[in-house]
């Protein structure tokens, strides 16, 4: 990410954070008043609708062109990773499953040895 000096927020953008927030709490708002009166389909529509005007008006904000530069560079950062084989990630996943039954096996034969000994203590 680049390094710059934060700025506040201007009013505009605050008049967008609230206009956002105003957008999505009326669909879902919308989704729950309406119950019996609207078809689900046109309840689902309301909600999902106003959360994406909400994303739309908060996106033109000055964080939200934050929010589209990091998740363009995420996307960038994702081209470059070097994803594994099917068998090279199949063989991991056993070493993986080997070593949590060893340590479950071990935790358990500790916690028999432990239970003896209070056992033992308390039977004294």
């Amino acid at each position: 990410m680049n390094s710059r000096v934060e700025q506040s927020d201007s009013a505009g953008d605050i008049v967008k954070y609230v206009l956002a927030l105003v957008l999505v709490a009326a669909g879902l708002f919308a989704f729950y008043w309406f119950e019996g009166q609207w078809p689900n389909v046109a309840r689902v529509l309301s909600a999902g609708g106003g959360v994406v005007a909400g994303v739309v008006v908060f996106l033109t904000s000055r964080k939200g062109a934050q929010v589209r530069e990091f998740l363009s560079e995420s996307r960038f950062e994702l081209r470059k990773v070097v994803w594994p084989k099917r068998q090279e990630a199949t063989r991991t996943t056993w070493v993986v499953i080997l070593v949590v039954v060893a340590i479950s096996l071990l935790l358990a034969f500790f916690d028999v040895i432990v239970q003896a000994a209070v056992k033992w203590l308390l039977a004294r």
